[in-house]
C-alpha cells in the first residue's frame, strides 16, 4: 500500500466514524473483534503501566443491571453485536506491585536500576502530578489512560468499516457495583472508566458530521 493510499484509507475512516447509537443486527466476525482488541491491548500508558482491562460483556442479565443506571447506553445495550467495559486499576501508586512489575516486564531488573526508577516515579507521583496520597487523583490518572486504547479501538473498527460509541453517560458507583456483585470487577482494585459498543449502523446519521474550524484547534507555538 502506498502512503497516498494508505493516507486517504484513513481520512476515509476518520470521516466514517460517528457515534451510532443503534446497531442493526449484524455480528462482527470473531477476527475483526479480535483485532479491534488487539489494538486495545498493545496501546501505550504512561510510564508502561497497563493499569487496564478490557472485558467483553456478553451477560444479558449483567447488560439489563447496567441499563437501568445507564442513561447514554440504553440502545448500544439492547442492539450493539459487542459491548466491551475499560475498567482502570485504583490506587497505582509508586510503591505499589503494578508498578514494580510493569518495570520487571520491560527487563528492568531488581536492584539499582529498579530501586532508581521507582524513586523517579515517586517524584513524578508527588510533585509533578501531587496524586500519590489522593485515591482520587490516581484513579483518574488510570482510567484516563484508557481512553487511550478506547480512541485505538474506535480507529481500528473505523478502518475495517466497523461502527462504534463511547459511553460515560452512567452511574459509575452503582456499575460498579453491578459489575462486584457479579464477580466480574474487584471494586477494591479497579473501577469501570467507560464503556463501548460496536456494531454496524442500523441507519446512517442525520447530520453530517461537523467539527471547529481546523485553525481553532491546530496551531503552531513558535
Amino acid at each position: 500500500m502506498t502512503k497516498e493510499s494508505m493516507t486517504q484509507k484513513l481520512q476515509d475512516a476518520f470521516k466514517f466514524r460517528t457515534a451510532v447509537r443503534v446497531y442493526n443486527d449484524h455480528k462482527i466476525p470473531e477476527e475483526d473483534l479480535q483485532l479491534i482488541l488487539d489494538a486495545a491491548w498493545l496501546s501505550p500508558s504512561s510510564v508502561g503501566l497497563e493499569a487496564w482491562r478490557f472485558i467483553v460483556l456478553e451477560n444479558e442479565a449483567v447488560k439489563n443491571e447496567i441499563k437501568e443506571v445507564a442513561w447514554g447506553a440504553q440502545y448500544q445495550l439492547e442492539t450493539a453485536s459487542h459491548f466491551i467495559l475499560l475498567v482502570a486499576e485504583k490506587n497505582a501508586r509508586y510503591d505499589g506491585l503494578s508498578i514494580k512489575n510493569s518495570l520487571l516486564r520491560r527487563g528492568i531488573e531488581e536492584g539499582k536500576g529498579l530501586d532508581s526508577r521507582i524513586k523517579l516515579y515517586e517524584s513524578f507521583q508527588k510533585n509533578d502530578m501531587e496524586m500519590a496520597d489522593s485515591p482520587r487523583a490516581l484513579f483518574d490518572w488510570t482510567a484516563k489512560q484508557t481512553y487511550i486504547a478506547l480512541g485505538n479501538m474506535m480507529m481500528t473498527a473505523a478502518l475495517i468499516g466497523i461502527d462504534s460509541c463511547p459511553i460515560e453517560g452512567f452511574d459509575y458507583a452503582k456499575v460498579d457495583t453491578i459489575l462486584a456483585n457479579h464477580g466480574i470487577i474487584n471494586k477494591d482494585k479497579e473501577g469501570i472508566a467507560s464503556m463501548l459498543s460496536l456494531g454496524y449502523r442500523l441507519r446512517d446519521p442525520k447530520h453530517a458530521q461537523v467539527r471547529k474550524p481546523r485553525e481553532e484547534v491546530i496551531s503552531v507555538a513558535k
